[in-house]
């Protein structure tokens, strides 16, 4: 039996001091010292054997994080660690405790292809840490070497309607394969375009015309909405195909990371793949010649397991219902509480499959510190994440 946890980490916009990333935004150095404080101890309190961080501008400051999480994790296990020569040093209270360091993990980093390090137009990559290293060379999907089309049709003709046309991801994929036990775990983390808006710029105009909001244009914002949903869809799929060729190889697969949408938004279900039907027996055939044409009991099996070999489970939702909690968030802004951080995982570790490899035992959210200033007694914090962190505690078998 061999455990491990696998976390999610959005720890929103982690560069250097003085080093302007988006537009007049940029830390003091004292800001700085402050996230970077923060951080660490978020990594210390995780303690994670994996971490798939989202928001990364520059590998060096996450090195550094890490490096202090350890320093810390040192002084921690000294103060609170009984020394082997104490009978009772074994009490599994104690092996709880005991913080594992990353000294000898690798992190994978993929910085952002649109990135072009031009101060106040900077764009955040991701990357993954992992106790127990990588089995292959991580593999960075953003540069679409065929470009995904997506054929549209005409309502109620054969005519087409155009392509959406999708070269590149606004920001990266990151797959990794990690060697855990007598497994080797297909990692995806990803951060899935945000619903802000995306707006288009007309040719020698200083900026696009909806971002004028004294001039405020909804119809244009709405566009803009709509872009921006497209755009994430489309990214949703590309990382829906990835993990499909993982699972056609019978690959245990785990999908991490910031999905900008809720579990069951459209962009969440494509990377998770339809939930099958109790039955398709009542179900009208495809070639269905008279009105009780429907599928066999054998062809309902055969369904049923095509759609389940390829669904992906959500940590959450395993979790609530072990649980009977609802109480479940990872952001909230305007007053709404909401899960967009998410954990996924093929069915390698559900316990209800028969050939399950494993399973998970709780999962963890760490969201304390979030606040979105509705309250003047919880103020926002800019320098915290304003994603919570998310943490799934797994077994392997054998």
């Amino acid at each position: 039996m061999t455990r491990f946890t696998i976390a999610s980490f959005n720890v929103k916009n982690l560069i250097g001091p003085e080093r302007e990333y988006y537009r007049f935004q940029s830390y003091t150095p004292e800001e700085y010292a402050w996230k970077a404080d923060w951080m660490a101890d978020q990594l210390l309190t995780l303690n994670a054997d994996i971490v798939g961080f989202q928001e990364i501008f520059e590998e060096a400051p996450l090195r550094q994080v890490i490096a202090e999480a350890d320093r810390r994790g040192a002084l921690a296990n000294a103060a609170s660690i009984p020394d082997p020569a104490k009978r009772y040093h074994r009490k599994a209270i104690f092996q709880k405790l005991a913080y594992g360091s990353y000294a000898e993990a690798e992190l994978a980093f993929a910085p952002n292809l649109n990135d072009t390090s031009e101060p106040g137009k900077r764009r955040p990559g991701l990357a993954v840490l992992s106790r127990f290293g990588f089995e292959e060379d991580p593999e960075v999907i953003q540069e679409l070497a065929q470009p995904l089309d997506i054929p549209m049709a005409c309502l109620g003709e054969e005519d087409d309607a155009g392509f959406y046309t999708l070269r590149r991801l606004s920001r990266p994929i990151l797959k990794v394969q990690v060697p855990v036990g007598d497994q080797v775990i297909s990692v995806f983390n990803c951060h899935l375009k945000s619903k802000l808006g995306e707006y288009i710029k007309p040719q020698g105009a200083p900026y696009p015309p909806e971002i004028v909001l004294p001039a405020y244009d909804a119809a244009g914002r709405a566009m803009g909405s709509l872009r921006a949903a497209l755009r994430r869809m489309g990214e949703a799929w590309v990382l829906r195909r990835a993990v499909l060729d993982e699972l056609e190889q019978g690959r245990p697969v785990m999908v991490l990371g910031d999905f900008n949408d809720g579990e069951h938004a459209v962009s969440s279900e494509i990377i998770s793949g339809e939930v099958p039907f109790k039955n398709y027996t009542w179900m009208l055939r495809h070639d269905a010649q008279h009105p009780g044409d429907r599928y066999s009991e054998a062809e309902d099996t055969q369904i049923r397991e095509a759609v389940d070999r390829v669904r992906l489970r959500s940590a959450e939702k395993m979790f609530l219902r072990k649980s009977l909690r609802d109480v479940v968030y990872t952001t909230t802004f305007g007053g709404v509480h909401e899960s967009i951080d998410q954990i996924y995982m093929s069915r390698h570790f559900d316990p209800d499959w028969h050939g399950a490899v494993g399973k998970m035992h709780y999962y963890s959210v760490f969201n304390d510190h979030l606040t979105d200033g509705s309250h003047p007694e919880a103020p926002y914090n800019k320098l915290a994440s304003d994603h919570g962190q998310i943490m799934a505690h797994m077994e392997l078998h054998g």
